[in-house]
């Protein structure tokens, strides 16, 4: 066996333990090399595949004109982590995520292309998994503190009693008011959602009341106010803490007497509507500072329920980030597969000041720098700065070729065996010769 036959062998035994699948064409588009998870992602015997041509074998949602392997080859560029679908001879849809590279020889004249592709059904199933089990109301989390919220929100919504939210901006505590709605008896009535820090004070009476025919230069007519809009219903007062002192009053007298006046009116109405109330503010502070009336804080602090900040439950980034790329993906019509492994580390490093809703807008930037595939690093907005590649991840390079997948796969292998040379050459086939020339070829150091 001449050197070029054992390299060959030495080649393929190497492509062969890569967990992803790898096939190789020729300039002809006929397969050359086809590896044994290829043969598992597929379901076709590497027999049946080679010599034959590459969308004959594949028959994948990009056979019809836009293959990126083609792509590869015509504009000698390398494509990575395009979601797309193979179909298996029983005719199953699986999805994969691709990377393609066109195959140079010693000239640098391109003979072929290589594709490297990973199978995503798992991923797929546990993320809806994950989703279904960790989803309540459209509330998404699975640490301890949102787990407590899950499980006594049916109780609090069975109840009539007010409720006050409190935490910080962008914690999800509109989320929270309409569950509480939605399980309550009162769900098939309308949630009124007010945010009483966006309107001036004298503006907020007469929405929140109303007012009769009248009542001002303006007043043509008589115009229902919230409170009257949520009858039988709920209401959701956002920014409780903005509220003057002068309607802080009125808004008790709702509370105890369950009546309210509309500017202009001589009577008053009854008011048969459940209040949720939220602020970010300490209320127990502006009570102590007389900023805020210490008999309408009891009123409202019936059930207290406190939304955790983000960078409490960080164990919940992983999740919310996939909601949330899996809802742009809908309204964005694009099909982002998720996070590399370095942009999510960077993402659970960082701190959410402005909590999911800062998360929403991380991500909404990112998906305007990520056309297909994973999110990467240098997707994230510059405060996550300085740059760092994925390189360092198991996922091939952006200018992989099959001396990148050699290399990953001989330091993955060596990262198993614990960095022992001898069970690593016994798994990858090779004499201990040749892995010492492949660990010096590709500079892989272990690391400290």
């Amino acid at each position: 066996m001449d050197k070029q036959q054992k390299d060959l062998l030495q080649t393929n035994i190497i492509l062969n333990s890569v967990a992803d699948g790898v096939f190789t064409v020729d300039d002809e588009w006929k397969i050359t090399f086809f590896n044994q998870a290829a043969e598992r992602i597929t379901g076709i015997k590497q027999e049946d595949a080679l010599g034959n041509m590459c969308r004959d074998i594949f028959h994948s949602s990009i056979c019809d004109g836009s293959c990126t392997l083609r792509q590869c080859i015509e504009k000698d560029c390398s494509i990575t982590n395009k979601s797309i679908f193979i179909i298996t001879p029983d005719g199953n849809k699986v999805p994969v995520s691709i990377s393609a590279s066109p195959l140079k020889d010693d000239a640098g004249n391109i003979i072929g292309g290589v594709e490297v592709f990973r199978d995503l059904s798992e991923i797929n199933e546990l993320r809806k998994q994950l989703t279904k089990s960790y989803t309540f109301q459209d509330i998404i989390g699975k640490s301890k503190p949102m787990q407590h919220i899950f499980q006594i929100l049916p109780n609090i919504a069975k109840s009539n009693s007010t409720v006050l939210l409190l935490g910080e901006s962008g914690t999800g505590k509109e989320l929270v008011a309409r569950a509480v709605h939605n399980l309550s008896g009162r769900k098939n009535k309308p949630l009124v959602a007010v945010n009483c820090g966006a309107l001036p004070d004298t503006l907020l009476e007469s929405e929140l009341f109303g007012y009769k025919a009248g009542a001002f230069t303006d007043a043509k007519k008589d115009k229902p106010g919230y409170f009257a809009r949520a009858e039988k219903g709920s209401i959701f007062l956002d920014e409780i803490g903005d509220i003057s002192p002068a309607l802080q009053v009125k808004l008790l007298r709702v509370l105890q007497e369950k009546t309210y006046e509309p500017l202009g009116a001589t009577s008053s109405v009854k008011a048969d509507v459940r209040v949720i109330a939220a602020t970010n503010k300490d209320l127990e502070a502006m009570v102590r500072e007389e900023k805020f009336r210490n008999d309408l804080y009891y009123r409202l602090n019936v059930i207290q329920l406190k939304m955790p900040p983000l960078r409490e439950r960080k164990e919940d980034i992983p999740l919310l980030a996939d909601h949330i790329i899996q809802r742009f993906n809908s309204i964005k019509g694009k099909n982002i597969l998720g996070l590399s492994q370095h942009a999510l580390a960077l993402l659970m490093k960082y701190d959410y000041p402005g909590n999911v809703r800062e998360l929403e807008n991380i991500i909404e930037y990112a998906f305007i720098l990520c056309e297909e595939g994973l999110i990467l690093a240098e997707h994230l907005p510059e405060k996550f700065a300085p740059r760092f590649t994925d390189s360092g991840t198991k996922h091939i390079s952006s200018n992989f070729t099959l001396d990148e997948v050699k290399k990953q796969a001989v330091l993955d292998a060596l990262e198993r065996n614990g960095w022992k040379r001898m069970a690593t050459c016994r798994e990858l086939g090779i004499s201990k010769g040749t892995l010492r020339r492949m660990i010096e070829q590709y500079q892989i150091s272990e690391p400290k």
